[in-house]
Parts: C-alpha cells; sequence; structure tokens
C-alpha cells in the first residue's frame, strides 16, 4: 500500500538521515519514478524533504524535523522475536543483553499479543550453523572486536590460504559472519580487503587512531565483495546421465558439485548438467559412483575417466601378481 510506504520512507530518512533515490528504491523495491512522485506527495503533504545534490547528496529530512509516527503494527512486532544465531551473539559477547531486552519487549508489547509473540519462537527457529561443528579458534576475536569500536590501527600476522604468514598495519571497519565465520574487513594501504578472523595469528593495537571512510557501509561493501567473489570462481561443466538409483544420493553431495539442470525421464537414465570447480574434482566425483553415471560431455573428460578406470585396473592386476610372487617366494624359505 502506499500508505504505508510513505511510512516507510519517512522512517527510512529519519533514521539514516540521506539516501539517494537508487538507495531507497532498492529498499521498498519499487521503481525510482515511484519514489519521486512519492517523495511530491510527501511534500504536498506537508512533510519538509529536501533533495541535495553532489556527491554525498540525497533525500533528507529538514534539520530537528522528526516524525511520530512510531507505533508498531502487530506483524512488526512479531518480527522482532525472530530468533538469530545465538552463537553469533555469543561471539560478540552480547547474548545475554539479547535475553534481556528480548524479556523488556514482551513486557511492553500489548498483553494481547503475548501469545501470538510465543508462538513465533515455538513455529520459527533460525539455525544459521552448518551440520558439522565448526572447530575454528579465534584466538584474536575480543581485541578484533573491540578494534572496530576503537578505531585504531592493528598490527597484524595473518596466515593466507597457501600457508604463508605476512604482516600488515590494518585499519579495522567491520566485522561480518557468513554462515558461522568471521571476516575482518579492514582498510590497507588505501584498499579494502577481508581476512578470515580465525587465520589472524596475533594482533596488537597501536597507538594510532583512523579515520572511517565517509562513504564506507559495511552491508553494501560486503555484498558487492561477494558478487565479486561469486564470479571469480572457477567452473566446469559436465553433462551426464545418471542410474535413478543414486539420484538421492547425487542430491546430498553438495560440496564440491552444484546440480545445474536435471531432466527426469521415468524408467531411464537421468539427463544431468553438474557443474564443478575444476576438472579434477569433476573426474574423482563422477568416478566414485562408479558404472552410475556416464559422461556425455565434454569428451575429454569421458576420456579421462576411462584412462583412470584402466590405471586403476592395471593397479590392481599388477598388484595381484605382485601379491602372487610374493607369496610363492615365502612357500620356497
Amino acid at each position: 500500500m502506499r500508505a504505508d510506504r510513505l511510512i516507510r520512507i519517512l522512517l527510512l530518512l529519519q533514521n539514516q538521515e540521506r539516501l539517494t533515490t537508487k538507495e531507497l528504491a532498492q529498499q521498498l523495491e519499487v521503481t525510482e519514478r515511484t519514489i519521486h512522485r512519492d517523495m511530491e506527495a510527501l511534500s504536498v503533504a506537508g512533510i519538509p524533504v529536501v533533495a541535495r545534490r553532489g556527491k554525498y547528496g540525497g533525500w533528507q529530512l529538514m534539520e530537528n524535523y522528526r516524525t511520530r509516527l512510531t507505533g508498531l503494527k502487530k506483524e512488526e512486532i512479531m518480527s522482532l522475536f525472530l530468533s538469530p544465531s545465538q552463537q553469533l551473539l555469543k561471539d560478540l559477547g552480547y547474548l545475554q543483553e539479547w535475553t534481556e531486552a528480548r524479556e523488556k519487549l514482551i513486557a511492553s508489547i500489548p498483553k494481547n499479543l503475548h501469545s501470538e509473540v510465543k508462538d513465533v519462537t515455538n513455529r520459527l527457529h533460525i539455525d544459521s550453523s552448518a551440520w558439522r561443528p565448526s572447530t575454528e579458534v579465534i584466538q584474536m576475536f575480543e581485541l578484533l572486536h573491540q578494534a572496530v569500536w576503537d578505531q585504531h590501527k592493528l598490527k597484524i600476522k595473518y596466515e593466507r590460504a597457501d600457508g604463508t604468514v605476512v604482516t600488515r598495519i590494518v585499519e579495522p571497519l567491520g566485522l561480518v559472519a557468513k554462515g558461522n565465520t568471521w571476516y575482518v574487513v579492514a582498510a590497507v594501504e588505501g584498499e579494502i580487503r577481508n581476512y578470515k578472523a580465525s587465520r589472524v595469528i596475533t594482533a596488537e593495537k597501536l597507538d594510532e587512531p583512523f579515520e572511517r571512510p565517509d562513504d564506507f557501509e559495511l552491508a553494501s561493501y560486503w555484498q558487492e565483495s561477494k558478487q565479486q567473489f561469486i564470479r571469480s570462481l572457477p567452473s566446469y561443466e559436465a553433462q551426464v546421465e545418471v542410474s535413478p538409483d543414486i539420484l538421492a544420493r547425487l542430491k546430498f553431495t553438495g560440496r564440491f558439485v552444484k546440480i545445474e539442470d536435471l531432466k527426469k525421464q521415468e524408467g531411464s537414465w537421468i539427463s544431468v548438467k553438474l557443474n564443478f570447480d575444476t576438472e579434477e574434482e569433476a573426474k574423482s566425483f563422477i568416478l566414485g559412483f562408479g558404472n552410475q553415471i556416464r559422461v556425455i560431455q565434454p569428451l575429454q573428460l569421458k576420456e579421462q575417466i576411462i584412462q583412470v578406470a584402466r590405471s586403476i585396473i592395471d593397479f590392481y592386476n599388477h598388484d595381484g601378481v605382485h601379491s602372487k610372487e610374493s607369496k610363492h617366494g615365502h612357500d620356497e624359505s
């Protein structure tokens, strides 16, 4: 409804001070033209919205203007009781505070909503952890967390994915949890980079403050960084046919493979397009299913799998001959 959208625009501008037409359109999932019409409607209604031009321009409310449209609807209240990841809250040291704040929030809402709020926690639960518990230990997490708030530079020793250790002077801008894995987003020599928190071996707080970039927004940066990382991932496609007997297993082996397309036909083999990171992963995966997957394309992959299968047969044939010779020699002695 348009009335709800106008109220949301008003509250967004009050809470975030300044937003561009594009940012408002993205948050409200409407076109930029719709935002311009909404702004005109707010202005006609007497709401003092103004447009600022320039690099840091956008829509904002006149200084000192505050709306009193702060009443929460039932659905909005219920949404506040969806449980966040308690492990992440514990990592940050906020679990106790969150629990107490939740109790205060329950006490503040109308009594006729208490049962519905309780239903939210009984019917909806969000678990962001993996099936296998993480074994990562973040030795420096408390110091990293504090440095984000103190805005002091850190001298860190960091272990890269290949095992090499580097020393960096970083300006910690924020912490991001991807699943249950923490990353430190930091400025280094004018560039913003991501560091896996569990790979920070040591961290030393320096007596040198830093200024956060005025235009830096952690959520927007992370979204762009994540998309860039996904685009950079290697990709290797294989068109295969699979036996119906392994279809269920195929869907639950998603660590190294993604099912791109599946065409199921009753009583016959199933055509499937698989996407791997590398050709080596494709070979290992397909060989693991023996004669229950056959490669259609690429032909080079099919030929390589045939070669590997033959080498395995040769290996075991040779191993069998070697075992007989060893046994025969033992009998002679």
